[in-house]
């Protein structure tokens, strides 16, 4: 390795021609160094050059410069001397690149535009305009007909470039991280030199790759990096990437199953580039250094570039097969199920299968051919009626065509809370605020990798699944897995503590032949598992058999955890809909008794459950389809349990627009807030690399108000009754939610004082309610004092304070009619107590 000159402390920027023969190194002095490839000499040093340059880009003959001063310069690679200036921006150059054939430079500065010249012909430019933002970075195709820009607010724009007035072809936002021109991590887009996909740096140290075409995430290259990515570059068949970041780190990656093949110590790097044909990287650091690495690439590695042009790293590639770089076709997107791997069970889909047969006779098919009329069409493969049996239905007979009328109730299909579907070759099997879980599938066996938010208390790992392991819960105190049957073994789970006194405290247990598992859960005290069979199996957390019981409503859909506590739900009556109803049942494992037995989710029409799952302060909590979070209230009173909305996503504040278009992902309920992840483009489920988790308050829909075309949408005045009446609702419902668990519970001091707390905050907006209402006039005072006869206000302060209220607007006969309120409470002679006398 040679380490040739040192510019001043500052951004380096070095490339090479396309012929390789020269290297280019540009910085914050005023001097250009050209060394020539293979040679020991001395650098060619250019001096005639403007001060701070900012960008390089070289073809065979020329190479261009960009500076702060917002000069774009034009030099000569045969007399190593100034030509002529490009162009001139107003503002710093940020980026400059050259177009494959070397005929157009395209120029980013801080302005919100981009400079496309014809170098040929200087008066001849393209402009992309009105960018929002400045641009970053530029990377043209390899076939020179899009220009890809990356901007400082996190957004990457793909123009097509084939056409006088350059078009937008594709925009991507929250693929990069935002970033300041002058920043030196990198947000650049790289093109894979195949031209299908490119690859970008993420805000979490990752390197995704993206489809051309359609802009779909394909592989990602991650876990490599502790540090923010500040330059990447495939190699130039495309079989490797090199990246640097701030942790010191030089990686070199293997295109196609992104894993890292080498690491290299080196700080501050800022630059890198492949020579074009050799065995060389050279890359710059923020000191100014310039490294030329001869003989980069280990002997064992050294193949992989001497390889041709290899397919970009796709999920599904149709080039797959064709090259050295080919994968295992999936068939019609499907995974492939091996033969060690039996197929996964499925809800039942018919009322057969839910039901079973009624008698032996019913084991053949009903309706026997005995006439040679074609009414037995034999079964397919697996076990159905071909489609061939529709032919000619209408001219059977009527008590026949029944038969096949039969109706059939649709079901609610099991699925396991926080988990995600297979996408390529990856998913996660859980996500909440403790961390998440995700696995990935490597054809003979799977990759498991858990990952905790708080790396203080808990560590990071990683394992080789040989069971292939399809669910996972996860808390402070452990993880839970579970596979399905293959040929080799049943069903079966898998406990590993978090921590542990003993040697070992991890721990299997097998279930039955013939029985799979449709969810899991995990609490502080018990594990609890739902099978095919009805059953519910219930574990203490070291693999104690506990009680198994066989549940009411069934199929069973899923389950959910939290202390002694254990919430099931499973189909139950079908209703006018044709649907099943979704019943919910809750007990105490400890206590062994149960809360609520059998009673409805409160879905409406044509609404599907998403996710189930226990606040922080132990309340249940679903999630619909429609976008509407809600809560279980009075849970722990048999008979008494209502669903009570907590915020309905559609109404926030960030949607009214109408110009995003996202849904959420639900992960918890905690601190009085919702905690999810935001999709976007459409996407139902979270993908990789990890998304950021957002939260939002709580927004009970009370009312939808307008505001009348005479005020200020803007003024804090308009609407302040609708929010109060919300935050009177919100609050009251908070209350109830923490005096249940204050009843039910030994309770501590500071839950006993919050309540107390609660209540005065509950009375405070109520007096904060009838300051509105005596505000807007004399006829509101009715209303005003209904408001004062909610207050639970026991010392009558707060009915003093109504009075004044009620005084300060003049409504004389309501501060009357507070004053005998008043002194009723005070002789516990209220409105409810002489009713009942």
């Amino acid at each position: 390795m040679l380490m040739l000159g040192k510019d001043p402390n500052g951004p380096t920027f070095l490339t090479y021609t396309p012929d390789g023969t020269k290297l280019i190194t540009a910085g914050s002095n005023n001097v250009i160094r050209v060394y020539q490839t293979g040679s020991d000499g001395e650098p060619t040093n250019i001096d005639d050059v403007q001060d701070s340059n900012t960008a390089l880009a070289a073809s065979n003959d020329l190479f261009i410069t960009g500076s702060e001063d917002g000069s774009v310069c034009v030099y000569t690679l045969d007399s190593y001397l100034y030509d002529r200036m490009l162009t001139r921006c107003t503002l710093p150059i940020r980026d400059i690149a050259l177009s494959p054939d070397g005929l157009w430079a395209a120029v980013a500065s801080d302005e919100l535009e981009v400079k496309i010249i014809d170098i040929r012909d200087m008066t001849n430019v393209l402009y992309v305009r009105d960018l929002p933002k400045p641009p970053k970075h530029l990377s043209f195709h390899p076939s020179g007909s899009y220009l890809a820009i990356s901007c400082t607010d996190g957004m990457v724009y793909v123009y097509s470039i084939s056409t006088e007035d350059p078009a937008l072809r594709n925009k991507f936002d929250g693929m990069i991280r935002r970033l300041e021109g002058e920043d030196e991590k990198s947000a650049r887009v790289i093109w894979h030199p195949d031209g299908r996909a490119f690859a970008t740096p993420t805000a979490t140290r990752d390197v995704q790759v993206f489809n051309h075409d359609d802009g779909r995430k394909e592989r990602i290259f991650t876990g490599g990096h502790m540090g923010d990515i500040t330059a990447l570059a495939w190699s130039p068949n495309g079989a490797l990437l090199a990246t640097a970041a701030s942790d010191r780190k030089i990686l070199i990656w293997d295109t196609k199953t992104q894993k890292v093949l080498a690491r290299y110590d080196y700080s501050g790097v800022i630059n890198l580039a492949w020579h074009p044909s050799d065995n060389i990287l050279s890359f710059v650091t923020s000191d100014g250094e310039l490294f030329i690495y001869p003989d980069f690439l280990s002997t064992e590695n050294l193949s992989l570039l001497k390889q041709p042009t290899q397919p970009a790293p796709l999920i599904r590639d149709p080039l797959s097969e064709t090259s050295g770089n080919a994968r295992k076709t999936l068939t019609n997107g499907l995974k492939p199920i091996l033969e060690s791997r039996s197929k996964r069970n499925s809800t039942p889909d018919s009322l057969d299968d839910i039901l079973g047969p009624q008698s032996e006779d019913e084991e053949d098919d009903f309706v026997d051919d005995d006439d040679g009329a074609g009414y037995h069409d034999g079964t397919n493969g697996y076990g159905k009626r071909s489609h061939n049996l529709i032919d000619g239905f209408e001219d059977r007979d009527p008590k026949r065509r029944a038969i096949y009328d039969s109706w059939q109730p649709e079901i609610h299909e099991a699925f396991q809370p926080g988990s995600t579907p297979w996408r390529g070759n990856r998913r996660y099997l859980c996500l909440n605020l403790t961390g998440f879980v995700w696995t990935v599938d490597q054809d003979s066996h799977h990759t498991v990798t858990v990952e905790f938010y708080d790396r203080e208390f808990h560590r990071d790992f990683h394992f080789t699944d040989p069971y292939l392991y399809d669910k996972a819960c996860l808390n402070e105190h452990g993880t839970l897995f579970s596979c399905p049957p293959s040929v080799s073994n049943p069903a079966m789970i898998f406990y590993r503590p978090h921590e542990t006194w003993t040697s070992r405290a991890d721990w299997r247990t097998q279930l039955p032949a013939g029985e799979d598992i449709t969810s899991i859960s995990l609490s502080d005290s018990y594990i609890t598992i739902t099978t095919t069979a009805s059953y519910i199996r219930t574990y203490t957390l070291f693999g104690t058999p506990l009680r198994i019981h066989r549940q009411k409503s069934s199929p069973i859909v899923t389950c959910a955890s939290w202390r002694n506590y254990i919430l099931t739900l499973g189909n139950g009556p079908v209703g006018a809909s044709g649907n099943t109803q979704l019943v919910y049942t809750i007990e105490n494992v400890k206590r062994d008794e149960v809360c609520q037995s059998e009673d409805v989710v409160a879905l409406p029409l044509a609404t599907r459950l998403k996710n189930v799952f226990w606040s922080d302060q132990g309340d249940p909590c679903i999630y619909d389809s429609s976008g509407v979070l809600l809560v279980l209230l009075h849970w722990r009173i048999p008979g008494q349990a209502r669903w009570v909305p907590l915020l309905d996503t559609r109404t926030l504040e960030r949607l009214r627009d109408g110009k995003r278009e996202e849904s959420y992902w639900p992960v918890a309920v905690a601190q009085d807030k919702f905690h999810c992840i935001i999709l976007k483009g459409g996407d139902q489920y979270p993908y990789f690399p990890r998304p950021l988790l957002s939260e939002f308050e709580f927004n009970i829909p009370v009312t939808t108000t307008p505001i009348p075309a005479d005020k200020d949408r803007d003024d804090p005045a308009t609407g302040e009754g609708s929010r109060l009446e919300e935050s009177f609702v919100r609050s009251s419902l908070m209350l109830s939610l923490l005096e249940d668990l204050t009843s039910s519970t030994h309770a501590t001091y500071a839950q006993k004082s919050e309540v107390s707390r609660r209540e005065t905050e509950v009375d405070k907006l109520l007096l904060q309610l009838l300051n509105v209402e005596c505000r807007e006039g004399e006829e509101r005072g009715m209303k005003a004092l209904e408001i004062v006869g909610l207050m639970r206000d026991r010392s009558g302060k707060l009915l003093e304070a109504a009075q004044k209220v009620a005084g300060r607007y003049g409504r004389g006969v309501l501060q009357e009619k507070i004053q005998e309120l008043a002194e009723k409470r005070l002789m516990g002679m209220d409105e409810e107590e002489e009713g009942d006398q």
